[in-house]
């Protein structure tokens, strides 16, 4: 049987962490076999503690190792700011721990059995979801440095903006003239690459730089940001 062809990034490591060493051997050696970049560790505390997991990537995890099992070290995983997906595998699963284990956002759950090809497909679903959420993760950085670089005033503006003030309305609010805001929303427009207010709305709630719950439900038009309204 041939092996499997992928298009996962070349950069990307599976992390292999068993305590069973002749199934930690056999299974690198399977996945090295089809062009994977592969690390192997002995137990979670060796993997946590020795392992890049900045680096993309994915861990294919024993469920049940002697003092740190596997989900244990799916919790810990979740909490870093790189939480590499996790490939569950072991042999005598139980459903009530699958369901955990999915619950908490695992990508499968494979007994050792498995056949090779659900092993290559789990482990490429869990590649593209970690390359899909740094490039998520990557953009959101992205955008708070850009949002950085507004000004104090800019931003206050911004937040009036979003919720659907109008230019009269803003100025009262924030004390200062017509004209002065009317500036302010230029170089929103400039600064942040935007035309319109639903498109400024949509960019402030992908950074997270105000909270859903303050901005107004449907209430943007389409015209220009730096237009005069009312």
């Amino acid at each position: 049987m041939s092996l499997p062809t992928h298009d996962s990034d070349l950069s990307a490591t599976i992390f292999i962490v068993d305590d069973d060493a002749s199934f930690l051997k056999s299974v690198s050696r399977l996945l090295r076999v089809a062009g994977h970049r592969v690390q192997t560790f002995d137990s979670a505390k060796n993997f946590l503690e020795r392992a890049n997991q900045e680096a993309p990537g994915c861990v294919l995890a024993d469920l049940q190792m002697p003092g740190f099992d596997g989900l244990e070290l799916q919790e810990v995983l979740r909490k870093t700011a790189n939480p590499l997906p996790v490939v569950f595998m072991t042999g005598r699963g139980d459903i009530p721990t699958t369901v955990r284990a999915m619950r908490h956002g695992a990508e499968d759950f494979l007994t050792k059995l498995a056949p090779k090809e659900d092993l290559f497909a789990a482990v490429e679903r869990a590649l593209k979801r970690n390359a899909g959420e740094q490039q998520q993760r990557e953009r959101r950085r992205q955008l708070e440095r850009t949002f950085g670089e507004l000004s104090a005033r800019e931003r206050e503006v911004l937040g009036h903006v979003v919720r659907g003030r109008m230019n009269k309305e803003i100025a009262a609010d924030l004390n200062i003239n017509l004209r002065t805001v009317k500036l302010h929303r230029t170089n929103l427009t400039r600064k942040l690459k935007v035309q319109s207010v639903a498109e400024l709305t949509r960019l402030t709630e992908e950074a997270g730089v105000f909270s859903p719950s303050v901005l107004p439900p449907t209430q943007f038009g389409v015209g220009g940001i730096s237009k005069a309204q009312g």
